[in-house]
């Protein structure tokens, strides 16, 4: 889906696509299938960015998903609200960061220390 069509989709589908995204991440990331996640990457990371342009809605909906079942919706909902949530955000980022060690929870910690050395840029 390209960037200009996110804009036409309701809170609730941008939602939906982005749990479709990021779970879909996180599991192609959890199985080492590295190259299928980068491409899932970019698509994931645009729904992101719409998301941040959705005002205090979409940031309540993201809020919502710091507990999501799926791990990879969890990190994703956290990178997202590290603008306007941070406590939470790092919670979040923080639980994904334990042990059992998965790409996901490296991801989780690097882009933990990331934000809290001050170098993690939050546009992409």
């Amino acid at each position: 889906m390209k960037t200009k069509d996110l804009k036409t989709l309701t809170l609730e589908e941008l939602i939906a696509r982005f749990h479709e995204l990021s779970a879909k991440h996180g599991h192609l990331l959890n199985a080492l299938n590295t190259r299928a996640a980068n491409k899932e990457y970019k698509h994931a990371a645009a729904v992101r960015k719409e998301l941040r342009t959705r005002g205090p809605d979409a940031e309540k909906c993201l809020l919502v998903l710091l507990t999501d079942p799926e791990p990879g919706t969890r990190y994703w909902a956290a990178t997202a609200a590290l603008g306007f949530a941070p406590s939470e955000a790092e919670r979040a980022l923080a639980l994904l960061s334990e042990p059992p060690p998965t790409l996901l929870s490296v991801s989780a910690a690097m882009t933990l220390r990331a934000w809290k050395n001050g170098t993690l840029p939050l546009e992409e």
